[in-house]
Protein backbone atom coordinates (compact mmCIF):
# COMPACT_ATOMS: atom_id res chain seq x y z
CA UNK A 1 0.00 0.00 0.00
CA UNK A 2 1.04 3.58 -0.96
CA UNK A 3 0.57 6.59 1.20
CA UNK A 4 0.79 9.85 -0.43
CA UNK A 5 2.37 12.65 1.51
CA UNK A 6 1.09 16.29 1.18
CA UNK A 7 4.45 17.23 -0.86
CA UNK A 8 4.19 13.96 -3.13
CA UNK A 9 0.74 14.76 -3.97
CA UNK A 10 1.53 18.27 -4.56
CA UNK A 11 3.80 17.58 -7.30
CA UNK A 12 1.75 14.97 -9.11
CA UNK A 13 -0.50 18.22 -9.15
CA UNK A 14 2.06 20.19 -10.37
CA UNK A 15 3.57 17.56 -13.08
CA UNK A 16 -0.08 17.11 -14.12
CA UNK A 17 -0.39 20.94 -15.06
CA UNK A 18 2.57 21.24 -16.53
CA UNK A 19 1.44 18.51 -18.68
CA UNK A 20 -1.96 20.75 -19.33
CA UNK A 21 -0.15 23.73 -20.16
CA UNK A 22 1.93 21.94 -22.41
CA UNK A 23 -0.39 19.91 -24.11
CA UNK A 24 -1.98 23.30 -24.90
CA UNK A 25 0.81 24.85 -26.02
CA UNK A 26 0.97 22.31 -29.07
CA UNK A 27 -2.40 22.89 -29.54
CA UNK A 28 -1.86 26.34 -29.86
CA UNK A 29 1.42 25.83 -31.85
CA UNK A 30 -1.09 23.30 -34.42
CA UNK A 31 -3.77 25.95 -35.00
CA UNK A 32 -1.28 28.64 -35.16
CA UNK A 33 0.30 26.45 -37.94
CA UNK A 34 -2.61 25.97 -40.09
CA UNK A 35 -3.27 29.20 -39.97
CA UNK A 36 -0.15 30.00 -41.80
CA UNK A 37 -0.55 26.83 -43.89
CA UNK A 38 -4.07 28.21 -44.82
CA UNK A 39 -2.86 31.88 -45.69
CA UNK A 40 -0.06 30.31 -47.73
CA UNK A 41 -2.08 27.85 -49.57
CA UNK A 42 -4.48 30.91 -50.37
CA UNK A 43 -1.70 33.41 -51.53
CA UNK A 44 -0.88 30.85 -54.07
CA UNK A 45 -4.01 30.06 -55.54
CA UNK A 46 -4.50 34.23 -55.87
CA UNK A 47 -1.04 34.52 -56.87
CA UNK A 48 -1.14 31.71 -59.64
CA UNK A 49 -4.80 33.10 -60.65
CA UNK A 50 -3.51 36.71 -61.47
CA UNK A 51 0.24 34.99 -63.64
CA UNK A 52 -1.91 32.42 -64.98
CA UNK A 53 -5.58 33.20 -65.74
CA UNK A 54 -7.77 30.92 -66.91
CA UNK A 55 -9.41 31.27 -70.70
CA UNK A 56 -12.59 33.03 -69.16
CA UNK A 57 -10.74 35.49 -67.02
CA UNK A 58 -8.67 36.26 -70.11
CA UNK A 59 -11.24 36.88 -71.82
CA UNK A 60 -13.28 39.46 -69.68
CA UNK A 61 -10.04 41.35 -69.13
CA UNK A 62 -9.77 41.17 -73.35
CA UNK A 63 -13.62 42.76 -73.33
CA UNK A 64 -12.59 45.20 -70.54
CA UNK A 65 -9.70 46.61 -72.24
CA UNK A 66 -11.59 46.62 -75.97
CA UNK A 67 -14.46 48.52 -74.04
CA UNK A 68 -11.96 51.42 -72.75
CA UNK A 69 -10.24 51.43 -75.74
CA UNK A 70 -13.92 51.84 -77.81
CA UNK A 71 -14.59 54.96 -75.18
CA UNK A 72 -11.91 57.05 -75.61
CA UNK A 73 -11.19 56.50 -79.53
CA UNK A 74 -15.15 57.55 -79.87
CA UNK A 75 -14.66 60.29 -77.61
CA UNK A 76 -11.43 61.32 -79.56
CA UNK A 77 -13.36 61.21 -82.52
CA UNK A 78 -16.43 63.26 -81.87
CA UNK A 79 -13.69 65.70 -79.91
CA UNK A 80 -12.18 66.27 -83.68
CA UNK A 81 -15.82 66.07 -85.52
CA UNK A 82 -14.99 63.17 -87.82
CA UNK A 83 -18.19 61.00 -88.26
CA UNK A 84 -17.67 57.16 -88.02
CA UNK A 85 -19.12 53.86 -87.82
CA UNK A 86 -19.10 51.35 -85.25
CA UNK A 87 -18.69 47.25 -86.23
CA UNK A 88 -18.76 48.58 -89.72
CA UNK A 89 -18.75 45.84 -92.31
CA UNK A 90 -16.08 45.59 -94.43
CA UNK A 91 -15.06 43.23 -97.01
CA UNK A 92 -17.21 40.48 -94.94
CA UNK A 93 -16.11 41.07 -91.58
CA UNK A 94 -16.70 44.25 -89.07
CA UNK A 95 -13.93 46.89 -88.21
CA UNK A 96 -14.33 48.72 -84.55
CA UNK A 97 -14.32 51.54 -86.25
CA UNK A 98 -14.86 53.09 -90.02
CA UNK A 99 -14.57 56.89 -91.15
CA UNK A 100 -16.69 57.18 -94.24
CA UNK A 101 -15.18 60.20 -95.45
CA UNK A 102 -11.83 59.33 -95.58
CA UNK A 103 -12.12 55.43 -95.96
CA UNK A 104 -10.29 54.89 -93.20
CA UNK A 105 -10.67 51.51 -91.18
CA UNK A 106 -9.92 51.51 -87.25
CA UNK A 107 -9.70 47.70 -85.71
CA UNK A 108 -8.01 45.97 -82.44
CA UNK A 109 -7.34 42.91 -84.42
CA UNK A 110 -4.20 42.19 -85.95
CA UNK A 111 -5.18 39.70 -88.70
CA UNK A 112 -8.14 41.83 -89.83
CA UNK A 113 -4.98 45.08 -89.83
CA UNK A 114 -2.89 42.67 -92.28
CA UNK A 115 -6.12 42.00 -94.71
CA UNK A 116 -7.23 45.22 -95.07
CA UNK A 117 -3.49 46.93 -95.50
CA UNK A 118 -3.96 45.08 -98.82
CA UNK A 119 -6.86 46.83 -100.04
CA UNK A 120 -7.15 50.53 -100.99
CA UNK A 121 -8.52 51.24 -97.52
CA UNK A 122 -6.08 52.86 -95.11
CA UNK A 123 -6.20 50.38 -91.84
CA UNK A 124 -5.40 51.34 -88.05
CA UNK A 125 -4.65 49.04 -85.65
CA UNK A 126 -5.44 50.05 -82.16
CA UNK A 127 -3.42 47.84 -79.54
CA UNK A 128 -4.20 47.44 -76.05
CA UNK A 129 -1.99 50.12 -74.68
CA UNK A 130 -2.67 52.86 -76.94
CA UNK A 131 -4.44 55.46 -75.57
CA UNK A 132 -7.65 56.77 -77.52
CA UNK A 133 -5.91 60.68 -78.12
CA UNK A 134 -3.50 58.30 -79.37
CA UNK A 135 -5.07 57.75 -82.41
CA UNK A 136 -4.74 61.16 -84.17
CA UNK A 137 -0.84 60.25 -84.86
CA UNK A 138 -1.80 57.20 -86.87
CA UNK A 139 -4.79 58.44 -89.04
CA UNK A 140 -3.89 59.39 -92.71
CA UNK A 141 -4.90 62.98 -92.43
CA UNK A 142 -4.22 66.14 -90.32
CA UNK A 143 -6.01 66.35 -86.69
CA UNK A 144 -6.23 69.29 -84.01
CA UNK A 145 -3.97 68.81 -80.95
CA UNK A 146 -5.33 67.10 -78.77
CA UNK A 147 -5.06 69.53 -75.83
CA UNK A 148 -7.45 71.98 -77.79
CA UNK A 149 -10.37 69.41 -78.34
CA UNK A 150 -10.65 69.12 -74.83
CA UNK A 151 -12.40 71.25 -72.50
CA UNK A 152 -11.39 69.45 -69.07
CA UNK A 153 -7.73 70.66 -68.30
CA UNK A 154 -7.04 67.46 -66.81
CA UNK A 155 -7.72 65.32 -70.00
CA UNK A 156 -6.12 67.86 -71.90
CA UNK A 157 -3.04 67.45 -70.17
CA UNK A 158 -3.65 63.45 -70.41
CA UNK A 159 -4.04 63.98 -73.96
CA UNK A 160 -0.92 65.73 -74.22
CA UNK A 161 1.17 62.81 -72.93
CA UNK A 162 -0.52 60.59 -75.01
CA UNK A 163 -1.99 58.18 -72.04
CA UNK A 164 -5.34 57.43 -70.97
CA UNK A 165 -7.10 59.56 -68.37
CA UNK A 166 -6.82 56.43 -65.36
CA UNK A 167 -2.54 56.43 -66.06
CA UNK A 168 -1.19 55.48 -63.38
CA UNK A 169 1.86 57.43 -61.84
CA UNK A 170 4.50 55.71 -63.07
CA UNK A 171 2.84 55.13 -66.78
CA UNK A 172 2.79 59.46 -66.71
CA UNK A 173 6.48 59.71 -65.68
CA UNK A 174 7.25 57.33 -68.91
CA UNK A 175 4.89 59.28 -71.31
CA UNK A 176 6.75 62.57 -69.65
CA UNK A 177 10.08 61.34 -70.15
CA UNK A 178 9.30 60.09 -74.29
CA UNK A 179 7.32 63.27 -75.05
CA UNK A 180 10.36 65.73 -73.36
CA UNK A 181 12.60 63.83 -75.46
CA UNK A 182 10.47 64.94 -78.40
CA UNK A 183 10.11 68.00 -77.67
CA UNK A 184 12.88 70.02 -75.83
CA UNK A 185 14.66 72.77 -77.77
CA UNK A 186 18.35 71.16 -76.86
CA UNK A 187 17.15 68.38 -79.35
CA UNK A 188 15.82 70.81 -81.88
CA UNK A 189 11.82 70.80 -80.04
CA UNK A 190 9.89 73.72 -79.83
CA UNK A 191 9.79 75.76 -76.75
CA UNK A 192 6.13 76.02 -76.80
CA UNK A 193 5.59 72.19 -77.02
CA UNK A 194 8.32 72.04 -74.27
CA UNK A 195 6.39 73.81 -71.71
CA UNK A 196 2.82 72.48 -72.88
CA UNK A 197 4.58 69.11 -72.07
CA UNK A 198 6.09 69.98 -69.00
CA UNK A 199 2.65 71.88 -67.72
CA UNK A 200 0.72 68.52 -68.83
CA UNK A 201 2.92 66.73 -66.34
CA UNK A 202 2.38 68.73 -63.65
CA UNK A 203 -1.25 68.64 -64.05
CA UNK A 204 -1.70 64.64 -64.36
CA UNK A 205 0.62 64.31 -61.64
CA UNK A 206 -2.02 66.26 -59.47
CA UNK A 207 -5.17 64.45 -61.00
CA UNK A 208 -3.09 61.11 -60.50
CA UNK A 209 -1.87 61.83 -57.25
Amino acid sequence: MVFLTPALVSNVVLVEALGSLAGLEWLALGALLGLVFTLVAAGTFLVGGRLFPTAEQDQQTRRSGETRRRTEIRRYLDAIGEPFAEDHPLDGRPVAFYLPERDVAITFDPRTYYRIERSPTHAVLAEHEMPGFGLGARLPFETPDPSETVSDPAEAAFAVLGVPSGASDEEIRAAYRRKVKEVHPDHGGDREAFRRVRDAYATAKERAG
